[in-house]
């Protein structure tokens, strides 16, 4: 019996016009994975398609937030435990130095939805610092963490962290030569300005970009 619904041979593609339709599918999905995709999820974005359209600053954040959801889960959080460090080296929270208009400054940043900065202070060490900041609204994370110069690859020394917290206060106390300081996260959908205030022993106070 003849298959009626079978079209004639003459009408069936041929082999040279399926490999053209294949190779124009692959240059399309190569297209829209350089010009979409990787600006989207990855932040990549060879041809400045992906910020024309917005799509790279969104990759950025999925980036950014990816990197943090992995320190923080590679990391003991100190919120009802204490944290993994000596001592010697955390941030004393009872007492304050006998001086505190030492080498004192105040230092504010802004911070827009998602978005995350941080201050580190150029300290010896054993070097002691006293510190306070605050929101002038809602609540940031935070990690406060010290950081050798050169830092080998993978180092993470923490002194406190701690989510949805308007304010912190304590003294410093570095654990070796470095850098020290404070990593802030506006995770709100409102601008938030935090304000630091320290004083104390300390060479350099910059914004770490």
């Amino acid at each position: 019996m003849t298959n009626v619904n079978t079209p004639p041979k003459d009408e069936l593609p041929s082999s040279s016009q399926l490999l053209r339709s294949t190779a124009i599918a692959a240059v399309v999905a190569v297209v829209l994975l350089v010009t979409i995709v990787l600006p989207a999820e990855y932040g990549v974005d060879p041809t400045g398609v992906g910020r024309a359209l917005g799509l790279k600053q969104m990759g950025e954040i999925k980036m950014a937030l990816a990197k943090e959801a992995a320190a923080d889960a590679a990391t003991p959080s100190p919120i009802g435990t204490a944290p993994a460090v000596a001592s010697s080296a955390v941030a004393d929270t009872t007492s304050v130095l006998p001086d505190s208009t030492v080498n004192a400054r105040v230092t504010t940043i802004t911070l827009q939805p998602t978005q995350g900065r941080e201050i580190k202070l150029t300290m010896k060490k054993g070097a002691r610092v006293n510190y306070s900041w605050s929101t002038d609204r809602g609540v940031v994370n935070y990690d406060t963490h010290g950081d050798p110069v050169p830092m080998p690859r993978g180092f993470y020394h923490g002194y406190g962290k701690g989510q949805g917290q308007a304010s912190d206060t304590g003294v410093l106390i570095a654990a070796f030569d470095g850098i020290h300081g404070w990593f802030w996260r506006n995770r709100g959908k409102v601008v938030v300005t935090v304000t630091l205030r320290v004083s104390g022993d300390y060479e350099d106070l910059k914004e770490i970009k």
